[in-house]
């Protein structure tokens, strides 16, 4: 394994590792105005007529803070395993895009909530599902083998 081949897997395990902490940040603080919320009994998170908001920011929260963990565990991975190679990188990419869209789209489909349905923010779930997938596969494909 190169010099440079090193560096690079430590600058992308460095980029995991910072924003597996931060999304666990913003959603550890999301959860907790959350519980605000529903601790000072507003109306607009808990009447009946809100349960599709409470539940959609409910697993924006609960998503986000979990694929936070998720790249946590993915720069551990980078740094002890050192998987190479184009699945290690799409799936780390895949796994990236999902910790945006999965918790962006539960949020936004708490926004415009109509009739007991989310709001249309909520199409960004099914595509970020998709990519968290598709991330966990190609980071375990690229785990097969011999470790170097």
């Amino acid at each position: 394994m190169t010099t440079t081949h090193q560096g690079e897997l430590s600058d992308r395990a460095r980029f995991h590792l910072r924003f597996g902490w931060w999304s666990l940040l913003a959603f550890l603080t999301l959860g907790v105005v959350l519980e605000g919320l529903h601790g000072f009994k507003v109306g607009f998170y808990l009447d009946v007529d809100n349960e599709v908001r409470r539940l959609t920011w409910t697993l924006a929260h609960a998503h986000g803070a979990l694929l936070g963990l998720v790249h946590i565990g993915l720069a551990a991975t980078l740094h002890l395993a050192r998987p190479r190679g184009w699945a290690v990188i799409l799936g780390a990419r895949a796994l990236t895009i999902a910790s945006v869209l999965l918790p962006l789209g539960f949020f936004l489909g708490g926004i415009g909530t109509a009739g007991g349905d989310p709001g249309i923010g909520i199409v960004f779930v099914p595509v970020g599902a998709l990519a968290l997938f598709l991330g966990v596969l190609l980071v375990s494909v690229s785990l097969r083998g011999k470790p170097t």
